[in-house]
Order: C-alpha cells, then sequence, then structure tokens
C-alpha cells in the first residue's frame, strides 16, 4: 500500500475526532446545555472551582514531656474525649517515689522550722529582759531565717517533683475527637515523641491555593460555596461562616492560600477530606477550559487527553480535571487554549495503532 496514502487517510481520520477547537468558555457551555435545576451549579457559567481541603482549626499532637514506658492507652480511634480526660499513662513508679521522698523530707524540715522558730521566740523574750547577749539574740535569729529559707527550698522541691509526677499522666487539652494513636502499650516514649493526635470536630476550616489572577481581595463569605463531593445530599453544599485570605503569594505556583470557617453545619466533616470551593469568576478565570468525557483516558493512576500535533498526530498528555457538567468536564490544567484533542479517545488510540 502506498505509504502517503495511508498517512493521509490516517490524517483525515484523526480530523474526524476533533471535538474542534477547546476553550470555549463555560458560558458557551452553560447555554448549550441548559443550567442544572434545584443545583448550586447552576451558576457553573459565572464561578470557578477549586480543589480544596478540610482542616481542623485545632489539632494537637500530644507527646511525653519526660521518659517512659506506655502502660495504658485509655482511648480508641474515633473516640470522642473531654478535657481533662487521661488519654495515655506512663509508667510512673520512680517519679512517684521521688515525690513521696520530696515530701518526707519537707515534713522534716517543716519540723526543724517549728523548732527553729520557738527557739527564736524565747531568745528573743530573753534579750528583751537583757538575759542574753545581741550576740546570742542574732545567732538565734539566723538559724531560724536558715531554717525558713531550707524550708521554701523544699517547698519548691516539692512541688517540682508532684508536676514531674503529673507528666506520666497525659490528658486531653480540650474536648475533641482521637485522630491517631501511634503509641503502643509496652514501647518507650521519649521528650517530643508523638503520642496522639487529637482533634476539635467543632472548628473545622476548608483551605484551598487560588491562583492570584482568580482571587478577588474583597471576597466575603456570602459569595462563596463549598462542595463536599463525597457527599451526596443537599447538605454537600457549605456557605462559610468566614474568609481569610493570607496576603503572602507562594511564588513557585504564583496562588494565595485561602481559609474558610466553617462554623456550625450538619454535616459529619473529617480533617483531610477532599472539598471543592466555588468562588465568583474573574476575567481571567473565565477562560477555563472544557473537553467532552469522551475524551479523557485513564490509565491506573494517570488522567490523561490525546491532543493533536501541528502533524495530527495524537500525544496523551497527562492533565487535572475538574467538575464535570453534563457531557463535559473542566480541565484545569495540561492543556492550553487553542489546542485540540481527539473527542473519542479510543477511537484514536484504535487510528495510532
Amino acid at each position: 500500500m502506498d505509504s502517503g496514502l495511508c498517512t493521509t487517510t490516517r490524517r483525515m481520520f484523526y480530523a474526524l475526532l476533533l471535538a474542534g477547537v477547546v476553550g470555549h468558555s463555560p458560558g458557551a457551555l452553560a447555554q448549550a446545555q441548559g443550567p442544572l435545576a434545584e443545583d448550586p451549579s447552576a451558576v457553573w457559567s459565572r464561578t470557578s472551582s477549586f480543589d480544596g481541603v478540610v482542616e481542623a482549626e485545632r489539632q494537637t499532637i500530644v507527646a511525653a514531656q519526660v521518659s517512659g514506658a506506655v502502660l495504658e492507652v485509655l482511648v480508641k480511634v474515633g473516640e470522642s474525649v473531654k478535657a481533662g480526660q487521661v488519654l495515655i499513662q506512663l509508667d510512673a513508679q520512680a517519679a512517684a517515689q521521688a515525690a513521696t521522698v520530696q515530701r518526707a523530707q519537707l515534713e522534716a524540715v517543716r519540723a526543724d522550722l517549728e523548732v527553729a522558730g520557738k527557739d527564736f521566740e524565747r531568745q528573743k523574750q530573753l534579750f528583751q529582759q537583757d538575759y542574753i547577749s545581741k550576740a546570742a539574740f542574732e545567732r538565734a535569729q539566723a538559724r531560724y531565717q536558715a531554717a525558713q529559707a531550707q524550708a521554701g527550698a523544699h517547698q519548691a522541691l516539692s512541688g517540682a517533683a508532684q508536676t514531674q509526677a503529673g507528666y506520666y499522666t497525659l490528658r486531653a487539652p480540650y474536648a475533641g475527637v482521637v485522630a491517631e494513636i501511634p503509641a503502643m502499650p509496652g514501647e518507650m516514649a521519649m521528650p517530643g515523641k508523638p503520642l496522639l493526635t487529637l482533634y476539635d470536630p467543632s472548628h473545622l476550616r476548608v483551605t484551598a491555593a487560588v491562583p492570584q489572577g482568580a482571587l478577588d481581595p474583597a471576597l466575603s463569605a456570602q459569595k462563596v460555596r463549598i462542595e463536599i463531593p463525597g457527599l451526596t445530599s443537599p447538605s454537600a453544599w457549605i456557605t462559610p461562616a468566614t474568609v481569610k485570605i493570607f496576603p503572602t503569594v507562594d511564588a513557585p505556583t504564583h496562588t494565595q492560600q485561602v481559609r474558610l470557617g466553617l462554623g456550625p453545619h450538619p454535616v459529619a466533616l473529617a480533617p483531610g477530606q477532599f472539598a471543592r470551593l466555588w468562588i465568583p469568576a474573574t476575567q481571567q478565570s473565565m477562560t477555563t477550559l472544557h473537553v467532552p468525557l469522551t475524551a479523557v483516558v485513564r490509565r491506573a493512576e494517570m488522567t490523561g487527553l490525546y491532543v493533536l500535533d501541528a502533524q495530527g498526530h495524537p500525544l496523551l498528555r497527562q492533565v487535572r480535571l475538574g467538575r464535570v457538567l453534563n457531557d463535559q468536564v473542566e480541565v484545569l490544567s495540561g492543556l492550553g487554549s487553542g489546542e485540540r484533542v481527539a473527542a473519542d479517545a479510543q477511537a484514536a488510540l484504535t487510528g495510532a495503532h
């Protein structure tokens, strides 16, 4: 077969696969497909979406301040705990014995202080009656003051020993949910070693990195919607209570971090859960690209499109996709405006072979 004719036929085949030039505006897409009834995504043509993650405003890694073997782990992952509740108990036998010794020494010093105080009062009365010399009175006064200082020092040592013994009992700093317990009974805990992770489920937020050109500095909470794709009920859409835009811009990605406080909400969320942030589209963000769902290629963990080069040859390119609307899908990255893609990925693959 003539190779030139084969090449021409193949190029004509690719031409039939073309969806056209991608890069049409979301507004044109919405006009062609119509808005979705009873769905907040009906404002698709006027909003932009960005990937985010649910975070806990208060998340604490509980670590030991002293060395000791883990005796008991008194809670389980996912369990709700109260403020002050005991979470983990370390072996505090040596610390308890040291605290007992300090208490005994403190009692002995207090007894000496009581004797020195009574002797000082007697010497004071005798001095006032001129029965002893001033030097003898001053010696008695010095002994009493030394006993007072020694009692104060032992009081401090006893308090430090009690505090040290308390470090072996790890308690919840606030009411929350146990997220992770890397500690196991019998292992050695060291100062600073994480033993448990706790978070407050009543104070959650969604954090997203938004391109600088797609973000309005005067963005208000009333104009923002948060979608939780993992939920299918109407409560999967949340209006944030607060919006905080970080003033700094990440140099490599040119994005700004946006934190959305959720406040009280009926949806059961957990830190690390995927979320999608919807904000009013700026002029720059209105250039979002869309391609047909049939053009998407999925291989294991890779998602891609067959992009046609200048000669019409399909080349597989990895892309990152966003929201699906009817038979179209948003391309977040990996595809440029004006590039052509094969509308039918399977046909393009067959034709390439």
